[in-house]
């Protein structure tokens, strides 16, 4: 094997550690939050909007990968039992080439977010800080876990927002639907190696009909507009109902693992549900544009 033929081998590993699937979601929430915050980006975009979008979407990128490849370095031993095939295990990548990476992309995340604000780089800051608190800790509590990586995603839905910082206090609370939507999927995917229980599932799939409560809730607000949001409920409601209510009935790895990577890429539904109930149809359709991207990049990397 030549040596550019190593090179790319090795570059391929390090995108595997980062899930670039996982990553489009992240895309989603700041579109999301950049919608729920007031920005007009869809429909007359400004140059300081498009600028700040940019940094945002960035920040999340370095946000993001570098949680998920820490999340291969703290479980290589793990992985070297359970799943010998991930690039760490398997030589493809070294863990200390994964350290550097991830904190790389993390420091690059919070620096790309105090372009657009201080308040953004501290939210930045607390994800990552967050992130690492999962990957080493938080991952192995049956409670803690699924509400850790929940806020990770709520947070980072909030770093969307923070382009108007005023808007925080007012729609902080969204941040409760990505925190109880991850809460479901973590706690299902305990599962994914072994096999779950019913009762896990039951759980989970009572806190997915939850976040689908919480939607029709919103239509309380004058800003949000449940009619337009609507389609993009059922949408989400039929997409991740169907395979949890299977990984119910049947809970072996397999139903559990079409699940959690439903449940995954339908991020981008629930982001898509937010952005068209305050920002109109087009910027719901535009943020559920990402969709497609992110299923083709989950056919040739690891979403779980």
């Amino acid at each position: 094997m030549n040596t550019t033929t190593l090179t790319t081998n090795r570059i391929w590993a390090y995108l595997q550690i980062m899930r670039p699937a996982n990553i489009v979601t992240a895309w989603a929430d700041i579109l999301a939050g950049f919608a729920a915050s007031g920005s007009v980006v869809f429909s007359s975009p400004s140059p300081s909007h498009l600028i700040s979008l940019g940094w945002l979407l960035l920040a999340t990128t370095g946000l993001y990968g570098g949680g998920v490849v820490f999340n291969d370095v703290f479980d290589a031993e793990l992985d070297a039992l359970e799943r010998p095939e991930r690039p760490i295990p398997s030589g493809r990548a070294s863990r200390n080439g994964a350290i550097f990476l991830g904190i790389i992309l993390l420091v690059g995340g919070i620096l790309a977010s105090a372009q657009v604000s201080l308040l953004s780089a501290t939210i930045s800051f607390g994800t990552a800080t967050a992130a690492l608190i999962y990957d080493a800790y938080g991952k192995h509590h049956s409670f803690f876990g699924p509400l850790n990586m929940g806020i990770c995603r709520g947070s980072n839905l909030m770093l969307g927002v923070s382009v108007a910082s005023p808007m925080l206090t007012e729609y902080w609370f969204l941040a409760l639907l990505p925190i109880v939507y991850i809460a479901a999927i973590t706690t299902l995917s305990r599962g994914e190696v072994h096999g779950g229980k019913s009762g896990t599932g039951i759980i989970a799939l009572l806190l997915i009909g939850s976040v689908i409560a919480g939607f029709l809730a919103l239509g309380l607000l004058n800003s949000y507009h449940l009619l337009t949001a609507l389609p993009f409920v059922i949408l989400l409601a039929v997409r991740v109902c169907i395979p949890f209510i299977k990984s119910v009935t049947q809970p072996s790895p397999e139903n559990i693992r079409i699940a959690v990577r439903a449940g995954v890429l339908s991020l981008i539904i629930l982001n898509a549900t937010l952005a068209a109930g305050f920002a109109g149809l087009s910027s719901g359709l535009l943020v559920l544009c990402l969709l497609p991207i992110s299923m083709v990049l989950a056919q040739k990397f690891a979403v779980t």
